[in-house]
């Protein structure tokens, strides 16, 4: 595939514990994409406030909504708790706005989902994940990765092991990484409404 620069990925993870699955999927993720051709960074979600709790002008806050509008496709891992994501990952994702101003930080970037769980095979927390990708107006790609009992697939360095799990990780990203080059050059015609163009008139 040609491409005047490579695609800019941004992932977000939703745990802060010391051996996070969620990060550690999350960079097993990004070192696959880049591997692609990919450019990636992270942003590593201590001293984000809770929503709300401080002015927008918070630098982690501010730091969270850059990034966003650096990327043109993301990646949300998170961890299955009480059946559904994380509160952390829910914090970083409200913290970005439909709209500053006249630019929307994530209309129209691509978006891959992913979840760690602590036992069986599930598939509530991407699928949560999935409903906020539709209101934050971003394009979510069909493919996603849940991985169970992840304390099992991860090597003592944060590897990831060989397996199924693995194969469906490096089936997303090549997905993201594609669905990111054809749709960014059509991301304007794709995302003008009516209704917008209506109310700018």
């Amino acid at each position: 595939m040609s491409f005047d620069h490579p695609p800019r990925i941004l992932f977000l993870y939703g745990s802060l514990r010391e051996r996070s699955y969620s990060r550690l999927l999350a960079e097993e993720a990004a070192r696959i994409i880049q591997e692609f051709g990919a450019e990636v960074k992270f942003f590593h979600p201590q001293g984000l406030p809770l929503y709300g709790a401080e002015p927008e002008t918070h630098p982690k806050v501010q730091e969270l909504r850059e990034l966003s509008l650096w990327s043109e496709g993301q990646v949300w891992s998170t961890p299955e708790l009480h059946g559904n994501l994380s509160g952390l990952i829910k914090t970083q994702i409200d913290w970005i706005p439909l709209t500053i101003g006249a630019i929307r930080p994530t209309q129209g970037k691509t978006l891959a989902v992913m979840q760690v769980s602590g036992g069986s095979q599930s598939f509530n927390a991407v699928n949560s994940l999935r409903i906020l990708g539709r209101w934050m107006r971003m394009f979510t790609i069909p493919n996603q990765s849940s991985v169970p009992k992840a304390y099992q697939e991860f090597n003592e360095d944060g590897t990831m092991k060989d397996s199924s799990y693995r194969d469906r990780v490096v089936d997303v990203m090549e997905e993201l990484y594609r669905f990111t080059i054809l749709l960014r050059e059509r991301v304007d015609e794709l995302t003008d409404r009516y209704s917008e163009r209506k109310a700018r008139s």
